[in-house]
């Protein structure tokens, strides 16, 4: 096995990460901006401004939670 197919994460290949660079840098800035607003109206997903020194920390309890679709949907109080 080459070096090269051990750099890139399962699944990716470099046909894949050029293909997203390319994405990215095409992209118009409208285009960019609706894509990062759509991303935040997601329904299932909750965007969170974390402190730099807390990311360690949340992503450690992140990684020891259960897979989150097999979780029941927490109750939220009215007004939030």
């Amino acid at each position: 096995m080459s070096d090269t197919a051990n750099r890139f994460p399962p699944g990716w290949d470099e046909a894949r990460v050029r293909a997203v660079i390319e994405h990215y840098e095409s992209q118009t800035e409208d285009e960019a901006v609706a894509e990062d607003e759509a991303a935040f109206e997601a329904e299932g997903h909750t965007v969170m401004v974390i402190p730099t020194d807390l990311v360690p920390a949340v992503r450690a309890l992140l990684s020891e939670s259960p897979d989150p679709a097999s979780a029941p949907a927490p109750a939220v109080a009215d007004g939030q």
